[in-house]
């Protein structure tokens, strides 16, 4: 049985290559598909679609310390319910430690897998096209992390 995630991934492939392999952004494939009834508009609940605006106005908060430093103000953590995935915000000045460090976890851990995936990513494209000069990743932050504290205490 297909999962929704591989037809959707079938459809990419197929308007790539009815389309020259040319990039292209994934509403306009949408688009496509919906036009060619391969897909049909979704039934949306609106307390879904409230709860991602919601979602993603919290993230986007921001608040500024004495010592001039921008810092996110909600932090998400995400816990298993009866079996149901949730997303617990926190107000880091009202928060649990707990709370607050099961969220630093989690984030640091999506880093890391994002990280990964890059460098496997780099490596499986620089191995695929040897005749061009590979593309160097570097996984060392420090230099980058020093530099943005440095220029988050100038602005």
């Amino acid at each position: 049985m297909t999962t929704k995630t591989e037809y959707m991934q079938r459809l990419w492939k197929r308007y790539e290559d009815e389309n020259d392999h040319l990039p292209t952004s994934a509403r306009e494939v949408v688009a496509w598909a919906v036009k060619e009834k391969l897909l049909q508009m979704p039934v949306v609940d609106p307390l879904d679609v409230l709860a991602g605006q919601m979602a993603r106005a919290l993230r986007e908060e921001y608040d500024t310390d004495n010592q001039g430093r921008r810092y996110r103000k909600n932090h998400a953590v995400r816990v298993m319910k009866n079996g149901v995935q949730l997303t617990l915000w926190g107000i880091m000045e009202h928060a649990p430690r707990l709370h607050m460090a099961k969220a630093f976890s989690q984030r640091r851990e999506q880093v890391i897998g994002d990280l990964s995936q890059l460098k496997i990513d780099v490596d499986v494209y620089n191995e695929k096209n040897a005749q061009e000069q590979p593309i160097q990743l570097v996984l060392d932050f420090t230099d980058d992390v020093a530099e943005r504290e440095i220029n988050n205490k100038a602005a």
